[in-house]
């Protein structure tokens, strides 16, 4: 392995929340050291430091040099806190290695040749990732810093899985001890998807199939719900007399329970 890093740290006395905070305060940052059959140690290491560090990508998959005091220990980052909203490292924990002990790492994955593949290239697919970092088991000195993918020969349709990667010299992946079922596809190379949007109008005209259709030109309208006959009582009612004149009072000649004088009546007078 071309690259080293090595970090500087010191034993810490105070423990709990609160002694963490102040370290934080100062630009420390709280960790711990355990693994290999030793006892852990609470460790401080400086913010800036680490934070370096951190920015490479070798950095997560490497045998770590930690020096406290004169004493000088081996190990790998196992877990790291940060801060949800700030670039702050809240905590770090290192698992001490020794040559002779297997380790587990998970390692990241660098594809090669994704625009040359024959799928992409030649068969106008798309390249799809299903993994990116794989977990392996070996001793550390064969620890490697990535392993390559190259899909230059990956058709369409087809798939790499787990075992058709090809491991440095003493790794091997964990997944794979557990049967073949867990050989899971690393990559693939598919036809792209299309998703077509549908458009307002097509989605309003599939809304309104179905509603009641317009009544053609010139057909009568239907009379007004619950009122049968309507029309024809409003016709029958302005049918007399013509407008703007009321019709006669009924009854307006001779009063009521009189009856009209006859003929006969004037002819008695000229008897007398």
């Amino acid at each position: 392995m071309a690259i080293s890093f090595n970090l500087s740290a010191e034993v810490r006395n105070d423990k709990g929340k609160g002694a963490s905070r102040r370290l934080r305060r100062t630009g420390k940052v709280p960790g711990i050291l355990y693994g290999a059959g030793e006892p852990p140690v609470e460790l401080t290491f400086d913010h800036n430091e680490l934070r370096n560090n951190l920015s490479h990508e070798a950095f997560y998959s490497h045998v770590l040099k930690i020096k406290v005091g004169a004493d000088e220990h081996q190990a790998i980052v196992k877990d790291l806190q940060r801060h949800p909203a700030k670039p702050v490292i809240m905590h770090l924990d290192l698992l001490r290695v020794k040559d002779d002990q297997e380790i587990r790492v998970h390692v990241p994955l660098h594809f090669l040749s994704e625009k040359e593949a024959t799928g992409v290239k030649q068969q106008g697919g798309v390249v799809s990732r299903n993994l990116i970092e794989v977990e392996i088991a070996c001793l550390p000195r064969y620890l490697p810093e990535y392993i390559d993918v190259d899909v230059i020969n990956l058709e369409l349709n087809h798939a790499l899985h787990l075992s058709d990667l090809k491991l440095p010299e003493g790794v091997r992946i964990v997944q794979l001890a557990y049967g073949e079922e867990h050989d899971l596809p690393v990559v693939a190379i598919h036809h792209a998807r299309i998703t077509v949007e549908e458009e307002p109008v097509a989605a309003a005209a599939v809304a309104a199939e179905g509603a009641t259709v317009a009544p053609a030109e010139g057909a009568a309208a239907p009379a007004a719900e619950g009122k049968p006959g309507a029309d024809a009582k409003a016709a029958a009612a302005g049918k007399g007399a013509p407008a703007g004149k009321p019709a006669p009072a009924a009854g307006k000649g001779a009063p009521a329970g009189k009856a009209a004088p006859t003929a006969d009546k004037g002819k008695d007078k000229d008897k007398k």
